[in-house]
């Protein structure tokens, strides 16, 4: 009996243990590293920026699976849904994160479907035209835009997006009649813009900061408070002629919900490490965005603030997502 007894205790024992010794080895397989939208855009890039470096960190390859559609939801449902393990993480763009539950209601997920890792970039966008427009200023732009008996074509990377966003507070500011045209990405945008296919997209610079330095697209306005140094020609949009309009998109990793916090916290420390070497500082500013973090408690209350601000946006504008 007393043998049993031990040996029972032992098992209770080892059995108590597994998770932590689990947790402590993580990882031991690869990580999928979930972008809810199409290669070549914003999300994309410093996806593969970060995972480039998270994987020499963690030991384990990281893999960037790309899920674009339905305004990123397809791919933010799939890593709302997947096991709270650690070994499906999403890099999420803002405007799906924070726009999206105030302009589709009846989507299958929400932030708290997630915890907060870290942050990883903000970036104010900027207000890029195709290359053959007769414009070099918003001040043309708007010209143009009222006396072409057609207006503008802006594009988005989806129904309900930052960009989507920007370009109704700009046609709203400018009073220029302005199409809305939705994509699946950046990455499709970019080569119908310069294509000629739509005319305009207010976005994160490093979906075009290439194209603009090649001559394919134009940027006439960087909106942030101040020039990019990446992008010292390119004015401020209140330099530009449009004071009070500036929009900003941040990038940021997250877990499903549940996911044990100590695996939170390796992955959080590892991002900080990224995020302040002088090899990812260096990358992003080249792209004209900024290199930031945020712990998961700091990001959990700057995204609390920006659902309730951008949530006010969308109804006061009387934006939809059709």
């Amino acid at each position: 009996m007393k043998r049993m007894t031990i040996a029972a205790a032992a098992l209770a024992a080892l059995a108590a243990a597994a998770p932590a010794h689990s947790t402590n080895a993580y990882p031991t397989k690869p990580v999928t590293l979930v972008v809810p939208s199409a290669p070549a855009g914003s999300t994309d890039i410093v996806a593969r920026l970060v995972g480039e470096q998270l994987q020499a960190a963690l030991g384990q390859p990281v893999v960037v699976d790309n899920k674009p559609g339905a305004s990123g939801n397809i791919g933010t449902e799939a890593v709302a849904r997947a096991a709270p393990d650690g070994y499906t993480l999403l890099l999420q763009y803002s405007g799906y994160h924070v726009g999206n539950p105030a302009l589709f209601p009846q989507i299958r997920w929400k932030p708290s479907s997630f915890v907060p890792v870290a942050l990883v970039m903000r970036a104010p966008h900027v207000i890029a035209i195709n290359g053959k427009l007769p414009a070099t200023s918003i001040a043309e732009l708007v010209t143009y835009g009222k006396s072409n008996g057609k207006g503008l074509f802006y594009a988005s990377s989806g129904n309900g997006s930052i960009q989507h966003i920007a370009g109704e507070m700009l046609a709203r500011q400018t009073r220029v009649p302005m199409t809305h045209v939705p994509y699946k990405g950046a990455g499709p945008v970019v080569t119908d813009l310069i294509s000629g296919q739509v005319d305009m997209f207010i976005t994160t610079p490093p979906s075009v900061i290439g194209h603009v330095q090649a001559g394919k697209i134009k940027a006439l306005a960087y909106a942030g408070p101040k020039r990019h140094p990446s992008m010292p020609n390119v004015p401020t949009t209140a330099e530009a002629g449009l004071p009070g309009y500036e929009v900003e998109s941040w990038f940021a990793l997250f877990a499903p919900a549940n996911t044990p916090p100590a695996i939170v916290e390796r992955l959080s420390q590892e991002v900080k490490k990224i995020v302040a070497s002088d090899t990812y500082r260096k990358k992003i500013e080249e792209q004209g965005a900024f290199a930031a973090y945020m712990g998961p408690q700091e990001l959990g209350k700057f995204v609390d603030q920006e659902l309730a601000s951008w949530s006010r946006v969308v109804k006061t504008s009387n934006i939809r997502a059709d």
